[in-house]
């Protein structure tokens, strides 16, 4: 189990709070509650205080609390990755190269390339090597600044790999400061056992898997790749629903590709969130306002595909709660790099950089159901706090993919820092 600290951290240049206990909205992801010259109090892993340096500093020096002294730098809430496929084997970059001489998804399927070529190397993978592999990983996100990730299976489509699967990121969620929240995605794509029969494999995981994932604890949500060519709207509706009785909060992958109809389906089933939306209609966004589903938008999976970028502007103008994540996998995207997310999103998505702070913290926290635990820094929240080397949040994308995360604080301990490795 993770240690809890003590810890005060003082002079900072900025400690942007990002405050709040649920998503923030239009104007609201604006809104950053900046402290100049902050400090932020943390005891037994729970801040504590949040106010100016010389309100409050003085009354805790002196009381056993470990100092760190942030004096020119900007401090705010640890990165919430709400969007990657991080735990798998093998890799795919000889498939990246077929993309760059213009090969279609389906003609690099033929080649053998694609999710199946994933899923045949993670079947194979034994337990221990997956954990090796995931462990590497989690210390390339925490350096970057993420102190929670959401992992999703789906690369094996059968009973043993996603089980598999699951039960690694579960003993990496203990054996690593980075919280790892776990979804099940046994609908990822149809597997080549079922191919043509793609019913067969939905009443399959409904049937076979998803009743071992709930009794067995192992993930907190269902997600399903809603996409033509994939699973349909009908297909997704009833995967969800059965997940949803038994007791897994809902995701989706929705619109990536074709407008389906996902953004819709997600309004209808109240998801947590609904996911990419890169052809999402202007009704599903509408509905997906209405009902408070949060969007997640993944603009590193469309710079490597170069296809066009989710509507970000237009969502955030009708009040959709947006969140941003790297949708880091072994196919599209195949980067922990929060501040190039960032920067795609300021710079083709018309989005503030404040809007890609909030989004990428307490918006993002939303996209897991956490917000009331985790994104902000705020009193009764766990102390999960990044030190960038800058006085200003204002570095993240204009240091253009590159790492400006300094320090990394998890419930109070300092976990990682970049100056002494």
């Amino acid at each position: 189990m993770m240690r809890q600290g003590t810890l005060l951290i003082k002079n900072a240049a900025q400690v942007v709070t990002c405050s709040g206990f649920a998503a923030k909205k239009g104007k609201g992801m604006l809104d950053l509650g900046i402290i100049e010259n902050g400090v932020v109090v943390i005891k037994d892993g729970i801040i504590q205080e949040v106010e100016k340096s010389d309100e409050i500093a003085g009354r805790y020096e002196n009381e056993g609390y470990e100092v760190l002294d942030a004096r020119g730098k900007a401090v705010l809430p640890g990165f919430v990755d709400c969007h990657t496929h991080f735990l798998f084997a093998g890799d795919r970059a000889e498939e990246f190269s077929w993309r760059l001489q213009g090969l279609s998804y389906m003609e690099i399927l033929k080649r053998g390339g694609g999710i199946l070529n994933t899923v045949s190397e993670t079947r194979s993978a034994s337990k221990e090597k997956l954990f090796a592999t995931g462990l590497k990983l989690l210390d390339r996100m925490l350096s970057f600044g993420v102190t929670t990730v959401e992992g999703k299976s789906g690369y094996g489509l059968d009973y043993e790999t996603e089980i598999k699967q699951l039960e690694v990121m579960r003993e990496l969620d203990a054996a690593h400061p980075v919280d790892v929240v776990r979804t099940y995605l046994g609908a990822h794509v149809v597997p080549r056992k079922y191919k043509n029969r793609s019913d067969s494999y939905i009443d399959y995981i409904i049937e076979s898997v998803l009743p071992a994932v709930a009794e067995k604890n192992l993930a907190e949500f269902c997600d399903v790749f809603c996409e033509r060519g994939v699973f349909s709207i009908q297909q997704s509706r009833k995967l969800l629903l059965r997940a949803k009785d038994m007791g897994l909060g809902l995701k989706i992958h929705a619109d990536e590709i074709a407008p389906l109809g996902g953004a819709e389906l997600a309004a209808e089933l109240g998801t947590v969130s609904a996911d990419h939306l890169l052809r999402a209609s202007d009704e599903g966004i509408n509905k997906m306002s209405a009902k408070g589903v949060t969007g997640v938008l993944l603009p590193g999976t469309a710079f490597c595909l170069k296809e066009e970028y989710a509507r970000a502007r237009y969502m955030i103008d009708q009040n959709l709660a947006v969140a941003l994540a790297t949708d880091l996998n072994p196919g599209t995207f195949f980067s922990e790099s929060i501040p190039l997310v960032c920067a795609l999103a300021v710079l083709h998505m018309g989005m503030s950089v404040e809007e890609t702070v909030t989004a990428c913290t307490l918006n993002a926290a939303a996209a897991i159901g956490r917000a009331d635990q985790i994104g902000s820094i705020d009193t009764g929240k766990s102390g999960d706090i990044i030190v960038l080397e800058y006085p200003s949040y204002k570095y993240i994308p204009y240091r253009t993919g590159v790492n400006s995360v300094e320090k990394v604080i998890k419930k109070g301990v300092l976990v990682y820092d970049r100056i002494s490795h």
